[in-house]
């Protein structure tokens, strides 16, 4: 990989300011893969400026000219997908498996549905004699995770750049490679000089001034519900756009119609997918308090069936987790659920079995669990479930709402028609009703501290559009 010293700038792979660099670590192996640059202040004024020039000839491109790059965009990823697989599974752990159905597919998809939104969406209404039009709303900041690293560069860039604005993308450090091939595909594909910027950087660095440049619109970050808090103070001042997709700790309510066994094993499975390292897992898993037992040995059989290994094995499930940090963060939550009390069922703390080297944590289920145990309360992101239990309805809604939190929730029961009231009734911006999964078309994003704004689809297009009130053009 080339560019891994260099920051894409104005079209142009350039050296960066400082001589920092930061060692990429295999989370499996705990070697070192290679080393990036890492940016500070003078790179981010140099993009933002790059974007801001840039700006002012991309946003009056039109709707066939953005629609011609997408299409070259999509061509390009489709070469480079071995590339991606692999260093999504050498930098962040996630099996080849996963890397090559989901995580990198999914980058490709939200190109595709937003080449579809940008064909036939309408940019001017009339009202009376008013003329409404949605223009781009400037030069954007892109901070993303590392947990879903091609998704959310591609659930911000794909819009941005149909709606017409120009971008600066600072990618997470912990998965950095990634972002690197992504930055040569936009190249290969034609994006104008300036309109695509990315510069490698920490937080302190890279993410404080470019959420708070003056020159910067909008800033859209994903991660810790913490950092977005700080992403905020820094925008503030300047009154820029901010939109942030944050934490969560998802209900999962198994109502006493559901068929208790398919259920659990569904989803304590899908729960750890990504070594549980999804921002809208279904964590806190709700069950009748009379079939407490009877939930917690079925969860017990799926967390032990599921494969610990390395990413790049046929047989593995889940990978490791993907840095020291987080490892140890899991551990001290591990220890902190049989601390208070959380009845341990499997799992528990320590590295997988066969592992001496590696991130890897163990599939690990608390059952009796109560709402206000810590286990219950904060995001862990490791593959962890908790099982609570519930008295009725009523109490199962209330619970799964007794949170800071309001990204996602799950519902599975017997009846279709159940489920959707209950669905209803859960304060996140989204529900998944009977293992339904996401759909790219819809919006994706939450209530409360799980952040503000939407991503997806055309919801997630608008969030990059200012609207304009022209009154009295049509008289």
């Amino acid at each position: 990989m080339q560019h891994k010293h260099e920051f894409y700038i104005n079209g142009q792979w350039v050296a960066p300011s400082t001589t920092t660099t930061l060692e990429v670590i295999n989370p499996a192996t705990e070697e070192v893969i290679t080393t990036i640059a890492m940016g500070g202040p003078k790179d981010v004024d140099a993009a933002v400026a790059a974007a801001r020039t840039a700006f002012a000839s991309y946003s009056e491109t039109s709707r066939e000219e953005r629609m011609e790059l997408l299409d070259s965009i999509i061509s390009v990823y489709k070469t480079r997908m071995d590339d991606l697989i692999s260093a999504v599974s050498d930098e962040m752990g996630a099996p080849v498996a996963l890397s090559s159905k989901s995580q990198v597919p999914s980058g490709l998809n939200h190109f595709k549905t937003v080449r579809r939104v940008l064909e036939t969406y309408e940019f001017e209404e009339e009202i009376g004699t008013t003329l409404v039009v949605k223009e781009p709303v400037g030069v954007c900041a892109l901070i993303t995770p590392w947990n879903w690293p091609l998704n959310q560069i591609a659930t911000k860039v794909a819009p941005a750049l149909a709606a017409g604005c120009t971008m600066v993308l600072k990618p997470s450090e912990l998965a950095p490679l990634n972002a690197i091939i992504f930055a040569e595909i936009l190249d290969e594909a034609g994006v104008p000089a300036g309109v695509f910027n990315l510069i490698q950087g920490d937080g302190i660095n890279v993410g404080v001034p470019l959420s708070s440049h003056p020159e910067v619109d909008m800033v859209s970050f994903t991660g810790s519900t913490r950092a977005g808090v700080e992403v905020a103070k820094n925008a503030a001042p300047t009154v820029k756009r901010v939109a942030q997709e944050l934490g969560g700790k998802s209900a999962n309510i198994v109502l006493d119609d559901a068929d208790l066994e398919a259920v659990i094993n569904r989803d304590v499975k899908f729960m750890c997918r990504n070594s549980g390292q999804s921002c809208n897992a279904g964590t806190r898993i709700l069950v009748p308090q009379d079939r407490m037992a009877e939930a917690a040995g079925y969860a017990k059989a799926a967390a032990e069936g599921i494969v610990v290994g390395h990413p790049g094995h046929e047989a593995t499930t889940i990978g490791p987790v993907v840095s020291v940090a987080q490892y140890n963060k899991i551990q001290a939550l591990i220890e902190k659920g049989i601390d208070e009390g959380a009845e341990l069922v499997t799992g528990g703390p320590g590295r997988a079995e066969g592992h001496d080297r590696g991130y890897f944590i163990k599939p690990t289920v608390f059952a009796n669990v109560t709402n206000d145990m810590t286990i219950a309360r904060e995001e862990i992101f490791g593959p962890v479930v908790s099982i609570i239990g519930y008295e009725d309805e009523a109490d199962a809604i209330r619970i799964a709402n007794d949170t800071n939190y309001g990204l996602s929730g799950y519902v599975s029961s017997g009846d279709q028609d159940r489920a959707r009231r209950v669905a209803r009734q859960i304060r996140t911006g989204m529900v998944h009703v009977n293992g339904a999964l996401g759909d790219p078309n819809a919006p994706f994003g939450g209530y409360k501290q799980s952040g503000n704004g939407r991503e997806w689809g055309e919801h997630g297009f608008e969030e990059f559009l200012e609207v304009k009130s022209i009154f009295g053009a049509n008289v």
